[in-house]
Parts: C-alpha cells; sequence; structure tokens
C-alpha cells in the first residue's frame, strides 16, 4: 500500500509588522529614513485594530496615482513641500512641514511633490484602507 501525501496546509498569512506596537511605542523619522534609504518608498508605521498610518517619501518626478477611499484620509507633511490636487476644488492644496491635509472620503485626490527636494508624509486612515481608482 502506499502512502498519499496530504498537500501542504496554507499558512496564515503573516501580519504586517508596523514601526510603532506595543512593544515599540517611539520612532525618529531620522532613524527611518537612514533605515529605508533614498525615496522613492512608503512604510507601514503603526497598524492597530481601528487604524493604520505609513510614512511616505516621495521624489519629484515620481508619480503617484490619482484615487479614493471609502473613509476619511489625512497627511502630516513632516518635510518638503507638497500639493495635493482634490476632486471638486478648484485650487490645489499646498502644504509644507508642519501642515496638515485631509481628503474627504470618496474623493478623488493626486499627490506630487514641489521643488526639488524630496517630501515626506505621514499618511493616517483606517485600518484595511486602500487605493481605489
Amino acid at each position: 500500500m502506499t502512502a498519499v501525501a496530504s498537500p501542504p496546509k496554507p499558512r496564515p498569512a503573516k501580519p504586517r509588522s508596523s514601526i510603532l506596537n506595543p512593544g515599540q511605542l517611539h520612532a525618529r523619522l531620522a532613524e527611518i529614513k537612514a533605515r529605508m534609504g533614498p525615496p522613492p518608498w512608503s512604510t507601514l508605521l503603526t497598524l492597530t485594530d481601528e487604524m493604520q498610518a505609513a510614512v511616505i517619501y516621495q521624489a519629484p518626478d515620481t508619480p503617484n496615482d490619482r484615487h479614493y477611499h471609502l473613509h476619511d484620509e489625512w497627511w502630516v507633511v513632516m518635510e518638503g513641500e507638497i500639493s495635493w490636487e482634490m476632486e471638486g476644488y478648484d485650487e490645489p492644496v499646498i502644504a509644507r512641514a508642519g501642515d496638515f491635509v485631509l481628503a474627504p472620503k470618496n474623493t478623488f485626490h493626486h499627490i506630487r511633490v514641489l521643488g526639488d527636494k524630496p517630501a515626506v508624509r505621514i499618511g493616517i486612515t483606517v485600518k484595511g484602507e486602500f487605493h481605489r481608482h
């Protein structure tokens, strides 16, 4: 009698690890940038039961897709200058380091770095939200 091997059991998806979590309550932007290297990149800053935040380092002339979300999304600009073109608004929102920007839910938006230096922003929204086109 020949034994038939069972197919391997699927492994549960490994949860994305975040920089901030119950075991790591503090992080420095300079250290994140040093670890991640030159732009463009994004990395998960925190992921909780309710919300997620990402650090996004975008170079000038790096494309960003026009998209919307089913929930509000907002950002804190940490470095540089960024333009947000928002559906239904005549003028783009221009934000610099220290500014906050809100994209209301179901509002198409397009993000572009201004000038010749990269920009860093932190994007915050509900857990599981993603770009919709």
